[in-house]
């Protein structure tokens, strides 16, 4: 049984919320959106902040250029990448659709979103592995969420808060007598 989803407001701020918080001020100051007074308050604030409430309200005011990974781009619709008995791959730059449908049979695949343009800001990757694998790697940035099983298989769960502009990847599926296997990597 799943919990309830929690309002972002109250959920607890990790190490890296606060330091990729922290990256954004010193950009803005950089910018010339923040006095050097307003930069100091702000980042001492963002270093005791507990919940994403208070980090979001940090950086509520100013212009931020697109994180690594959260630039939205045209892109298709679908995308199909399927491997059977040998091996696919999505990395470097390249545009992730609305809906990517990944199939490893005996085979494996990797998708790589860290130099990737999404063409929405929320994306489905929708992954079958059958005896094959399949290697997603994600940015710190980019909110996922996983709703796929392993069915004597493996099937990782992770579950990771987008920063503010940053798209969410919705991870989907079912592993038999395979896996899919979530990494996030800068």
């Amino acid at each position: 049984m799943s919990q309830p989803e929690q309002p972002r407001a109250i959920v607890r701020a990790a190490d890296a919320d606060r330091n990729l918080v922290a990256k954004l001020l010193s950009d803005a100051l950089a910018d010339g959106q923040l006095s050097l007074t307003e930069y100091d308050e702000r980042t001492a604030a963002a270093y005791k902040a507990r919940t994403y409430g208070e980090l979001d309200v940090l950086t509520a005011d100013l212009a931020l250029a697109p994180l690594p990974g959260a630039t939205l781009g045209k892109g298709p619709a679908h995308d199909r990448a399927v491997a059977i008995m040998g091996g696919f791959g999505r990395k470097g730059e390249w545009t992730v659709a609305t809906k990517v449908d990944a199939i490893a049979f005996w085979g494996g695949g990797e998708i790589d979103l860290r130099q990737a343009k999404f063409s929405a800001s929320e994306v489905t990757i929708n992954c079958v592995a059958v005896m094959g694998g399949i290697e997603i790697t994600v940015p710190p940035n980019i909110g996922v969420e996983v709703r796929g099983a392993g069915i004597m298989g493996g099937f990782d769960h992770i579950a990771q808060t987008a920063a503010p502009g940053a798209p969410r990847v919705i991870i989907t599926g079912f592993a038999i007598w395979g896996g899919v296997s979530i990494e996030v990597k800068s």
